[in-house]
């Protein structure tokens, strides 16, 4: 082809109108990149995806989510939140996510409960709640919970000087009342001198009543019992106020005196009538509860076999304690010849049982959950900030309302994660990595060397 003037005129403008059609698309492709997103997960599983229950989840929850990660100076940890809260923003775009450092607001960490580094606190329509462990199925169900919560009644007994949910003195349970309240359950106080329980209730808490209750009373909360109704008993030591006829409905005997713990001593406490708790049972409600648990004067109890409760410790002390049932003065010690109970004891006990349903066609009725502790100081005012207190109060109200594992998670995990190697094959490995290779490499030095030297 001859090449004119004429030529060499069109293949530059060819060459202009490429470059600009060519910059066009370039710049269109990055601005619908900023409006249009695609990722895709060809890892094997799809294991950096979230599953399927969690997306379905996600598709429900109707409004922002905020999520506030507390994290030091840790570039993985904050690389690892990254990537989990980004696996939910891929099916949510209003998830938004903010970094803390704890250290420069130690007010609301104190105010949070925040205890470890890389905690997250998650805020959903007002509510809100603490995850102090990583992962997939900790992150679901905490928006499940928090997507439920107002539908949750907790009711709280009073008229007999119980610890209520309002009060404001330190005997009273009102900081763990607000904490409930912040969570998005309904807590509702009421009287049985005035009003039945209410048919909504999920949970009934008895905190620590200082009066009798009347016979009536007590046959409206042993008919709560009955009917399959779910229960929070905080008692203490001594009287147990009229509530004789519910202990022995729920096979549950107090010991006489009070828990005496010389243990204490090794955390720093004087009082022998602490007793501190470091070791739970594997247990929904102690899930991700690493840390004691302080409870004052408390009573020991035991459950009673061969009733229809299946009846599980939840809280037990150590060794070096016992039911002391003299006055806490001067030389305590354990009597073996009187009715003192030598540790370990148990001050806390799971109750649970699948009631029998009326209506021989009807759907199998939801598991009866109870728990009955020998003491309620653990939750008052003066002590809910005490170590892990308030997280072991707030995973039994969790539980005990059925607000426990919505969701079992199925975690995608890749196919072969671990490589075996027999002997023989390390054995080679390492000979071939130590003196074969370098012996080859020196071989082959040499050989160039000589062919080099030969020219």
């Amino acid at each position: 082809m001859e090449i004119t003037r004429r030529t060499r005129l069109q293949l530059r403008l060819q060459g202009v109108l490429f470059t600009t059609l060519f910059i066009a698309i370039i710049g269109m492709l990055a601005w619908l990149s900023t409006r249009y997103v695609y990722q895709a997960d060809w890892t094997a599983g799809a294991r950096n995806s979230v599953s399927e229950d969690t997306r379905q989840l996600l598709d429900q929850l109707d409004g922002p989510v905020a999520i506030t990660a507390f994290v030091r100076d840790d570039e993985l940890l904050h690389t690892r939140i990254q990537d989990l809260v980004g696996s939910y923003q891929r099916f949510k775009d209003d998830i938004s996510l903010t970094f803390v450092n704890p250290d420069t607001v130690p007010e609301r960490v104190r105010e949070l409960g925040i205890s470890v580094n890389g905690a997250l606190v998650v805020d959903y329509q007002g509510r809100t709640e603490n995850i102090q462990s990583l992962g997939e199925r900790q992150l679901t169900n905490t928006l499940l919970r928090l997507s439920r919560q107002d539908e949750r009644w907790i009711v709280f007994l009073t008229g007999h000087g119980e610890r209520e949910p309002y009060g404001e003195a330190n005997y009273g349970l009102g900081i763990f009342g607000g904490e409930l309240k912040r969570k998005g359950l309904n807590v509702q106080a009421i009287n049985l001198a005035e009003t039945a329980i209410p048919d909504n209730t999920h949970l009934l808490v008895v905190a620590s009543p200082r009066v009798d209750l009347l016979p009536g009373e007590v046959e409206l909360l042993r008919d709560y019992v009955d009917r399959g109704g779910n229960l929070l008993w905080l008692a203490e030591p001594g009287d147990l106020h009229g509530l004789e006829p519910l202990a022995e409905q729920l096979g549950i005997e107090f010991l006489p005196g009070m828990v005496v713990d010389a243990n204490t001593r090794l955390f720093g406490v004087e009082n022998p009538s602490f007793v501190v708790i470091t070791r739970y049972p594997r247990h929904e409600v102690t899930t991700a509860l690493d840390t004691v648990t302080v409870f004052p004067e408390t009573a020991a109890l035991e459950a009673m076999d061969g009733g229809e409760w299946t009846a599980t410790p939840l809280l037990t002390t150590q060794e070096r304690s016992w039911t002391e049932q003299g006055k806490l003065e001067g030389n305590i010690r354990f009597d073996e010849d009187t009715d003192e109970h030598a540790g370990p004891l148990d001050i806390g006990f799971i109750l649970s049982r699948t009631p029998a349903s009326e209506d021989a066609g009807a759907a199998e009725p939801a598991e009866q959950r109870i728990i009955v502790i020998g003491d309620g100081d653990f939750l008052s005012n003066t002590y809910l900030g005490n170590a892990g207190n308030l997280g072991l109060g707030l995973n039994m109200v969790h539980w005990l309302s059925h607000d426990d594992a919505f969701i079992n998670i199925r975690i995608s995990a890749a196919p072969d994660v671990n490589l075996e190697l027999g002997r023989t094959t390390q054995a080679a490995i390492g000979i071939g990595f130590l003196f074969a290779l370098p012996a080859l490499l020196l071989i082959s030095g040499i050989v160039v060397w000589l062919r080099r030297r030969r020219r």
